[in-house]
């Protein structure tokens, strides 16, 4: 996948850079696969990229590519609004993290209660064989 910037503004009111590219690629690039071809050529944040437009034309392997790119992920989600797709995966995402961080409490917490129970066993054989 090859790109050239074809502008590049800087836009101090919205604490941005504004880059339109041409992309040359087989296939309509995905938008993840854009957002790391802007992180790469323009040494920008990942988190600070957003996609706005990825324009082809029938038949060409050239899309013209409008992003904006933040300093930062919170001037990013002050100034752009976000999608209903977006906001659904962000959503999911939150979900997926809970719950994964509840699994690894309960197992912790399972761990931990085996560990005392084996404990309880180990003192209780000590006093039957002292016992004998």
């Amino acid at each position: 996948m090859e790109s050239k910037v074809v502008e590049e503004k800087e836009n101090p009111l919205f604490k941005r850079k504004e880059v339109k590219m041409i992309v040359t690629a087989e296939v309509t690039p995905s938008h993840s696969e854009i957002i790391k071809l802007i992180s790469e050529k323009l040494s920008a944040n990942i988190e600070g990229i957003k996609v706005k437009k990825i324009h082809g034309k029938f038949g060409s392997k050239d899309f013209i590519v409008t992003a904006n790119i933040y300093q930062s992920k919170e001037d990013k989600d002050n100034i752009e609004l976000k999608t209903k797709k977006e906001i659904e995966a962000e959503k999911a995402a939150e979900e997926e993290r809970k719950k994964a961080e509840e699994e690894t409490a309960k197992a912790q917490e399972e761990k931990s209660n085996m560990d005392e129970a084996e404990g309880k066993k180990d003192s209780g054989e000590e006093i039957k064989e002292e016992t004998q």
